[in-house]
């Protein structure tokens, strides 16, 4: 009698045995590390061996305040009196080449500066709130990025590669300190409403196992789509996923290790132990009243309780253990996120409006609940703006001297370092590489950035690739 090949009894080869036991075994020791509180120590939620800092580690975590579309330098916290003074004047420097090619005068900035605490650093009139938090800031104004389009700054800010495809900075932290929460993802995206330019792709795992891209978490309620189960009862939702992890676990013991399985197991598990905690994370009842109006949640303006409840958001993940937060910013109706290429003022005011104050209160909190020291918060966006204008009244992509800031996580408080020149132009002093950002943020948080590595393609990649210093002039 003929016998079908698939179901033919033979006898395994010593590679084959040693490949299937081994999937056992990993499966057996998968249950217990997802049975161990203190899992996210020693191994991803997907059962990969996580990678030890290389030293003494600064910071734990990150907020990453992304400023979605680059915010003006010379607006914000780099004074430029000779701007001002040439206001509406031919532009004293040669111009390189802008995206829209539809360069104007030279535009003073519309907004004042003042000095604020013991540090006496500047902050213009768009930050009242920031400014009184300005002796924890480290602000870095020499900043270049090597690209003027929102699609490749934006890939090459948050991988490393002004393409997209590479691993978010926020997998890269994940893939090597692991979340401490077994219920939560390591890496989470706080949708304020606007997605960057270039999409899903700025958050993605790349060639990292598909385990350390981000999760989503919307501003509405319930902040996560179908977190509440259909299934009637718990147990019938337990049987389901029983039997898909028996079904997978047959697979994966024919097909061997695969990426895309191992991830898919440990999402539908992460899910399931999700649907109690992301309720009781982002539902805020626990908080007081005066916590809710530090971060701007009381405001008239929505976009500013908006942006006031997911920096609220980020400081109850930090606290549950999560190890990397982005929070993009609030759609605001008629105003192109901080794109300013035309009426400047009233984009800024705006886009500032809505995010001052709950920055503000995030830090002012993170730091009264002893958090700031053991997290690096990042306020950033892809460039800066040009100082002459687009048109009459806006500020064209300037990839040649910007402007960020970092808090907490062992950088220097009450400190500005770099410059660009007399207009807020281009970076004249200590420029600042995106790779270099990379690099420091690395050795924060325990890494040297040479040696967090992923062999794919026959190479060992990393996410400075092959360039990055580390400032070490920023750093405690």
């Amino acid at each position: 009698m003929a016998h079908c090949n698939n179901y033919r009894q033979c006898s395994l080869s010593r590679r084959e045995m040693l490949r299937q036991c081994a999937n056992g075994f990993g499966a057996v020791a998968l249950s217990a590390l997802l049975a161990d509180k203190a899992f996210g120590a020693s191994t991803a939620a997907d059962g990969q061996n996580l990678l030890a800092p290389h030293f003494s580690p600064k910071a734990k975590n990150v907020i990453f305040l992304y400023m979605d579309g680059g915010v003006a330098q010379m607006d914000s916290f780099e004074p430029k009196p000779r701007l001002t003074k040439e206001d509406g004047k031919p532009f004293g420097m040669e111009m390189e080449p802008t995206q829209f090619d539809n360069n104007g005068a030279t535009l003073g900035s519309p907004w004042e500066f003042h000095q604020y605490g013991e540090s006496g650093l500047p902050a213009s009139g768009l930050y009242p709130h920031v400014g009184r938090c300005i002796d924890d800031l480290c602000i870095v104004r020499s900043m270049v990025s090597q690209f003027n389009e929102h699609n490749q700054a934006n890939y090459f800010l948050h991988t490393g590669l002004g393409l997209s495809g590479r691993p978010s900075i926020g997998a890269w932290v994940t893939y090597g300190l692991g979340s401490e929460n077994q219920n939560l993802p390591g890496f989470v995206v706080l949708d304020s409403g606007l997605i960057p330019s270039g999409g899903a792709d700025n958050f993605g795992s790349g060639f990292l196992p598909q385990s350390y891209q981000a999760s989503f978490f919307r501003a509405d309620q319930p902040a996560l789509a179908n977190v509440n189960p259909y299934e009637p009862a718990p147990g019938a939702q337990r049987n389901k996923l029983a039997l898909m992890n028996d079904l997978d676990a047959m697979a994966l013991a024919q097909a061997g290790a695969h990426d895309a399985m191992e991830s898919a197991i440990a999402n539908y598990e992460l899910a399931f132990r999700m649907q109690t905690a992301v309720p009781e994370l982002t539902g805020l009842d626990g908080e007081t009243d005066a916590t809710k109006k530090l971060y701007g949640m009381d405001a008239d303006y929505e976009p500013t309780r908006i942006y006031g409840r997911q920096c609220l958001v980020a400081r109850r993940l930090i606290e549950r253990g999560v190890r990397f937060i982005e929070i993009t910013c609030p759609r605001i109706d008629g105003v192109d996120r901080w794109d300013a290429h035309g009426d400047l003022r009233r984009n800024h005011s705006l886009n500032a409006k809505a995010t001052d104050q709950p920055i503000a209160g995030l830090l002012m909190d993170l730091k009264a609940r002893g958090l700031l020291d053991e997290t690096l918060v990042l306020w950033a966006g892809e460039f800066g703006r040009t100082p002459f204008a687009q048109g009459r009244d806006g500020r064209d992509h300037n990839p040649h001297g910007f402007t960020i800031w970092m808090a907490g996580g062992g950088v220097k408080r009450g400190f500005a370092y770099g410059a660009t020149d007399e207009y807020g132009y281009k970076a004249v002093e200590n420029r600042v590489e995106i790779h270099d950002l990379h690099a420091t943020m690395l050795h924060l948080l325990g890494f040297d950035h040479t040696q967090l590595t992923f062999r794919y393609s026959g190479r060992d990649m990393r996410l400075t690739d092959v360039h990055g210093n580390v400032i070490y002039d920023l750093i405690v």
